[in-house]
């Protein structure tokens, strides 16, 4: 592939289908987008899906751009079978835990690493993984069994095995989304949730996961508004929650993505949508794929510079290749895992 010197762009992509368009191909050339996202709608077989992320990478010069993807588990698992089989949700790692603490993080980490299995022979080289909201009773079911556990704590534990896991196997983690999701009364891919508990309660309790793992390298903001922080802006569009909450209490410094800006959370136009969140983050995450939608996160997207430029360096130094492990071996053990759970 030919090398390319020209500046990523801040933001994150989706195509339609399962080959690029011309159409496609020409606008990514064009603007240069960071990099790309992979949903249900992009998966067939195994060889189109290397295909796919090939092309997405040559469109940008042959840069190693990050390919992203949500490989949880459960109920969110975008490649399934016979690609990679189904593998249990977060809430069934965390009964685990619960039950043996030792083989619970033992299980994240291989679950994490079985993912890193799967998705680094196709080209994907990012997994939107470890969930560290924490749920509460009667919050949206949109988190609920994605999480591992009710208690902060508990999901710090298991976030923190199941970003290992994933780096273990040459694919970087996301932790989502934060600073949390889990007191959501609305689904945020139809509302807004507003959550109006007090900040030295969420400081306490839903925070506490991100600061505990807040040396990995990206992380997806939320589209929730915390009332008690900045009632007027969810944290997506938030100075403050960024500022206040996201680098400082908690200590995040790494590259910081919004989660898709095509929910129905937020108001406005995609491009005015993008304005805000361009304005606040460093990346803006599209998903759909419309072209016409690409092409107005691309007119309020900027060049990575800065702060932004020197977090998704950060990233893209990071990628490695994968250790030795034995892949039948570790598939082996998490069954044997499972099955006494």
């Amino acid at each position: 592939m030919t090398q390319t010197n020209a500046p990523a762009k801040s933001m994150i992509l989706g195509c339609l289908g399962q080959r690029l368009t011309a159409d496609e191909k020409a606008f990514y050339r064009d603007e240069q987008p960071w990099g790309f996202i992979l949903f249900g709608r992009n998966i067939g077989e195994a060889a189109q899906i290397k295909d796919l992320v090939a092309e997405m990478r040559e469109t940008v010069g042959g840069r190693n751009a990050p390919v992203l993807i949500d490989q949880e588990g459960g109920r969110v698992q975008r490649i399934r079978d016979p690609i990679a089989p189904r593998y249990p949700s977060g809430a069934m790692i965390g009964e685990l835990y619960r039950a043996d603490a030792e083989k619970g993080l033992r299980a994240a980490w291989l679950l994490s690493r079985l993912h890193a299995f799967d998705l680094y022979r196709l080209g994907i080289n990012v997994d939107c993984l470890p969930v560290l909201d924490v749920p509460v009773e009667g919050a949206s079911n949109v988190i609920g069994d994605r999480a591992y556990a009710t208690d902060p704590r508990i999901v710090a534990a298991i976030g923190q095995a199941a970003a290992d896991g994933l780096k273990a196997g040459g694919v970087l983690p996301v932790m989502k989304h934060i600073p949390g999701h889990g007191r959501g009364m609305a689904d945020s891919h139809h509302d807004l949730p507003v959550v109006t508990v007090p900040r030295a309660d969420l400081e306490a309790h839903d925070f506490l996961p991100f600061g505990a793992l807040r040396n990995e390298l990206m992380a997806m903001s939320c589209h929730v508004v915390y009332s008690d922080i900045d009632p007027e802006h969810p944290a997506s569009t938030s100075r403050i929650v960024t500022d206040e909450i996201i680098r400082g209490s908690i200590g995040f410094e790494g590259l910081l993505m919004s989660d898709d800006i095509s929910m129905n959370a937020l108001k406005g136009t995609i491009g005015e949508r993008a304005e805000r969140i361009a304005a606040v983050l460093d990346v803006i995450l599209h998903c759909h794929g419309h072209m016409d939608e690409m092409q107005a996160v691309s007119a309020a997207a900027s060049e990575l510079s800065g702060a932004a430029r020197r977090r998704a360096d950060a990233v893209e130094a990071a990628f490695t290749l994968p250790d030795d492990s034995d892949e039948q071996a570790l598939r082996d053990e998490f069954a044997s895992l499972l099955a006494v759970a």
